[in-house]
């Protein structure tokens, strides 16, 4: 049985609300400094200390590029929801099996071929 387009709206809109909100909760105010990032003058602190802050950006950064990655999965899975071929490889055109929607709405592969691609 071939997933219901309103279905599959519904998975895609809970995921882009889902995605969207963990944007949100990213959302750094770079004119906001908090006292506990400051260290004090007199304060020699600890070079790893100082490093932490740098390290958390960058790890913000990688989420958030995850996040933004997912969201253009998300619009694709929607242009092709509107085209008619949602639910179809985009690799073999193969049905995508709902279970497999159903667990990731954005899936562009059969199980196969994306395990062929990964060990590629």
């Amino acid at each position: 049985m071939r997933m219901d387009e309103d279905e599959a709206r519904k998975l895609l809109a809970q995921e882009r609300d889902e995605v969207e909100g963990l944007l949100r909760q990213l959302g750094r105010d770079e004119d906001e400094v908090r006292p506990d990032d400051v260290n004090d003058p007199g304060d020699a602190g600890d070079s790893v200390d100082a490093a932490q802050p740098i390290e958390q950006e960058e790890r913000d950064d990688a989420v958030e590029a995850g996040l933004r990655d997912k969201l253009a999965a998300i619009d694709r899975a929607e242009q092709r929801l509107a085209e008619g071929t949602y639910g179809r490889s985009v690799l073999s055109g193969d049905p995508i099996p709902d279970a497999r929607l159903e667990a990731q709405p954005t899936a562009e592969l059969t199980v196969e071929e994306a395990e062929a691609q990964s060990r590629s």
